[in-house]
């Protein structure tokens, strides 16, 4: 998890620093900063419009390349960056913005009247008549106004005549939906479009008229001073001081989309002479944009990053004032970038790498999810309300300083090109993997090796003996180490004990396990003659040989040669200072004089059982523990029925 997170804030850094490394390229070949001004006299006529276009002001009635540049100059200083977001998005309108085609009255009320939440333009068609717009106006009209968020939709009144009557919609025209109040939900007002021409450009300004009625507008210095002095129904309140009839279009789409969070407020400063009071409040120059907030004022476009664009200052407003879906949004991003990591941390197979890709995706958002769940309760609560204003009022202070400005420019940089944020972060993840290999090839070798074909049998293993049948024990906890050999014992750990159905792998097994006695070395000659049967022939000492010992019991056994003494068992009387017989223990089998089931030493002459893992018990003891359908070791867990496989190291020449 940690070394998760590392890799994270690595690339987060990464990306802060490619976005620097961008902008040095763009300085270098055009001498200029994102966040240095433009003068509009420098600037073509077609450029000034595609400005005019995306700040959502009509110039239809500017004819001349100085009208379009003083109004440019009216509505906001232009910075390199602006321009050219404004001129990429222009080349990305060749495909045209989605509209929705309303299907009755019920889908009409559930996403135009009851949503409240936004703004929208309908084209009604009547019943036998011809649109108002025709499809090749209508798409103009769609791609200019979504740029403002402007959702557009198409009802014809064929699908449901009964509606269009009702509402008195007898003509093909067009339908405005704006909220009506300036709390959150409120009531939606449905405006019809009476001018007599059809032309998008009208019709945009018949739409923007509407919307900007919703904002406050103050004409005089005296309304102004008593709007500064009042007490603001928000804590936060952006004004607009400019020499404008009316506000843009996205100032006035972003009142809609921040209502009941920010109050929004239009100063018209025509004429206004200059002991007005503008200094006293902080405004030096017209056109300016402050938000004023309990903590003082900010004005927005001084710092990097902040344009005159719909994008650019609602992705400040979000910081400074968020919402609580707005904070989910943000921890789902981060958590499915930290579990997407797993894909080039873990090492092995392929398959294996997208098998736990898909458990970490899962389990963090299951988590995220659970979390987000008492954290919305705690909001309801009133005595929280203070703890609340608090922590915004930090979030304000921290998100108006110059690194916040940072942030956001490259949140917008890197949300207008997806494709370069997923082939840094892929690029990132390669690194990772490599570096990775290289850390572990030393220590696992064989999990850095190991091919799809081999795991996938190893799952299919698990499936088949531990679907059917609850864990033995969770008293036993594997070491770090042997959850990263053996994803075997990650599994045994999510499943549940007793909700699965009892094991359905016979028994037969078990009179095929390797068997024999104990013995100590005193009395080992003595027992012989004693048990030998009047044939002559003792009894074996091995009742099956029918599973060889493995290459990992070989290894065990090795280790145990290399202390020919063992260990040392004592048994109270009869039993003390006798040193374990190991020349009738099999090979292969881990030498141990304690069964772990009963947790008693071995007698002199008691059966002992083996496991094809090679571990030791009782042979009464561990066919009570078999018989009762646990099918594994109780120490390792290995199946008791299957033969553990070699390990190339281990093998003996």
């Amino acid at each position: 998890m940690w070394l998760k997170l590392f890799f994270l804030l690595l690339y987060f850094l990464v990306l802060f620093v490619l976005a620097r490394f961008f902008e040095a390229i763009v300085w270098y070949e055009t001498g200029i900063f994102a966040t240095q001004l433009v003068d509009p006299v420098t600037l073509s006529f077609k450029k000034l419009k595609t400005i005019l276009e995306c700040r959502g002001l009509g110039y239809s009635g500017l004819p001349e390349k100085k009208d379009v540049r003083e109004l440019v100059e009216k509505s906001g200083g232009l910075m390199k960056g602006e321009l050219y977001s404004a001129l990429k998005s222009e080349e990305e309108e060749a495909e045209a913005a989605s509209s929705t085609t309303f299907s009755g009255e019920m889908h009409f009320y559930e996403l135009v009247e009851d949503t409240k939440d936004g703004i929208w333009l309908i084209q009604v068609i009547a019943k036998d008549r011809n649109p108002l717009l025709s499809q090749d106006h209508w798409g103009k009209m769609v791609k200019k106004v979504s740029q403002f968020g402007i959702r557009t939709g198409t009802f014809n009144c064929s699908s449901d005549s009964r509606y269009c009557r009702k509402r008195g919609w007898l003509k093909s025209t067009l339908i405005m939906s704006v909220p009506q109040t300036n709390t959150s939900k409120g009531r939606v007002m449905l405006r019809e479009y009476g001018g007599g021409r059809v032309e998008t450009e009208h019709i945009f300004r018949w739409m923007t008229a509407h919307v900007a009625s919703r904002i406050r507008t103050v004409r005089t210095p005296r309304g102004l001073e008593q709007e500064w002095l009042a007490r603001p129904r928000r804590p936060l309140t952006m004004f607009l001081f400019a020499e404008l009839a009316q506000p843009p279009a996205f100032f006035s789409a972003l009142s809609v989309k921040f209502t009941g969070r920010i109050e929004f407020l239009f100063v018209d400063a025509r004429g206004w002479a200059a002991e007005s009071g503008l200094r006293e409040m902080g405004v030096a120059s017209l056109p300016s944009y402050v938000l004023k907030t309990p903590e003082g004022l900010y004005r927005y476009g001084n710092s990097t990053g902040e344009f005159i664009s719909l994008q650019a200052m609602d992705t400040f407003l979000r910081s400074v004032q968020p919402e609580v879906n707005d904070l989910f949004v943000l921890s789902l991003v981060l958590v499915n970038l930290l579990a997407w990591m797993d894909l080039f941390i873990t090492q092995g197979a392929t398959v294996k790498r997208f098998v736990v890709l898909i458990s970490t995706l899962g389990t963090y958002n299951s988590l995220l999810i659970i979390s987000w769940l008492p954290v919305l309760g705690l909001l309801q609560l009133p005595y929280l309300h203070g703890f609340y204003e608090c922590s915004l009022k930090l979030l304000r202070y921290a998100d108006t300083t110059a690194l916040a400005s940072w942030v956001r420019a490259d949140w917008t940089f890197y949300s207008s090109h997806p494709a370069l944020f997923l082939s840094t972060y892929l690029g990132h993840g390669l690194l990772v993997d490599y570096f990775e290999k290289r850390r572990r090839r030393n220590n696992n070798e064989d999990e850095v090796n190991a091919n799809n074909l081999e795991w996938l049998s190893g799952l299919w293993d698990w499936y088949a003996s531990y679907l059917a049948h609850p864990i033995a024990s969770l008293h036993y906890l594997p070491h770090a180490s042997e959850w990263e050999d053996d994803p075997d014992f990650l599994l045994e750990r999510l499943a549940f004990p007793d909700l699965w159905l009892r094991p359905l792998v016979p028994t037969d097994y078990i009179g095929g396990l390797s068997t024999w006695r104990f013995r100590r070395e005193e009395e080992e000659e003595e027992d012989e003659e004693e048990e030998a049967p009047p044939g002559g022939r003792s009894e074996p000492e091995f009742r099956s040989e029918r599973e060889e010992p493995s290459d990992d019991d070989r290894g065990g056994g090795g280790e145990a040669e290399a202390s020919p003494k063992g260990r040392w068992e004592r048994e109270g009387s009869g039993g003390e200072g006798r040193e374990a017989h190991w020349s009738g223990w099999p090979a292969g089998m881990l030498r141990c004089t304690e069964c772990v089931v009963c947790l008693e030493n071995f007698a002199d002459g008691c059966l002992v059982m083996g496991l094809p893992c090679g571990h030791a018990f009782h042979q009464q003891c561990i066919v009570v523990w078999l018989v009762a359908g646990r099918h594994c070791c109780p120490v390792c867990r290995w199946p008791s029925y299957r033969k553990k496989p070699d390990k190339p190291w281990e093998q003996r020449p």
